[in-house]
């Protein structure tokens, strides 16, 4: 029952939040701001799920200027425990397939976020340099998902470079977001699914690698959110632990 009425809930919120976001959005159509905007908005899902979510993003990140996140991709659940992370100024980088989902997808587009083709490899590339260019005259920072699709709890995927590549392109540094374990955790007939941490790492300068390393340079990234990823993971445990002593 708390499943249907979960699920019932989301869908009415996505649908009336992503109508009342295009008509917002076509006062200023594709303006970078709106993505905060609007990431927020489906942030406030948490609670829905029951997911008590824990942010860490170091208070200098507002200082930052543009650069090129990237984070882990785990399942549809990131879409409302990462989505408060975003900050002021940037877009997302998604698959153009998801302008064709009802609502969101149009909201996606027309928020300012940038659709690629993954279909085609030549595209796909002439994107990245777009995305280079864009970083760079329009003073915007991108979020991307380097592992290229949902682990679903196989552990961190292979990292494609695209996102490296533009980064290095716009001479701007990486940042890593990395999010604790949320697969198999989030039961929706279960009242409380627990904490999850959201944490963001410091910039990675990307001046310090050549072209030539930029598989090296994802490969550190990767490495790093791995190693993290498994500390938020224990810290998460020892959360909920405590939390269970108080209430016994």
């Amino acid at each position: 029952m708390l499943a249907i009425l979960r699920i019932i809930i989301v869908i009415f919120y996505c649908i009336f939040g992503s109508l009342a976001g295009i008509l917002i959005c076509l006062t200023s159509p594709r303006n970078p701001k709106h993505v905060m905007t609007f990431g927020r908005m489906y942030g406030k899902l948490s609670h829905v799920f029951g997911i008590k979510m824990v942010y860490r993003i170091p208070e200098e990140a507002k200082h930052y200027g543009s650069c090129v996140y990237v984070g882990n991709h785990q399942n549809n659940y990131d879409m409302i425990t990462m989505s408060n992370a975003v900050q002021p100024r940037t877009v997302t980088v998604g698959k153009r397939s998801l302008i064709w989902i009802p609502f969101f997808g149009q909201l996606y587009w027309i928020s300012g976020n940038i659709l690629i083709d993954r279909s085609n490899r030549s595209k796909a590339h002439n994107t990245i340099t777009q995305v280079a260019d864009q970083i760079k005259k329009r003073n915007i920072s991108v979020w991307m998902f380097p592992e290229g699709t949902r682990s679903r709890g196989r552990g961190m995927l292979p990292f494609k470079t695209g996102a490296f590549h533009a980064a290095m392109a716009a001479g701007v540094p990486v940042v890593p977001v990395c999010v604790s374990t949320t697969q198999g955790r989030i039961k929706l007939n279960r009242w409380n699914n627990g904490v999850v941490i959201v944490e963001m790492l410091p910039p990675v300068d990307t001046s310090k690698y050549t072209r030539e390393q930029v598989r090296e340079l994802a490969e550190d990234c990767r490495q790093m959110m791995i190693k993290r990823i498994a500390e938020l993971d224990k810290e998460v445990v020892e959360m909920e632990k405590q939390k269970g002593r108080k209430d016994a």
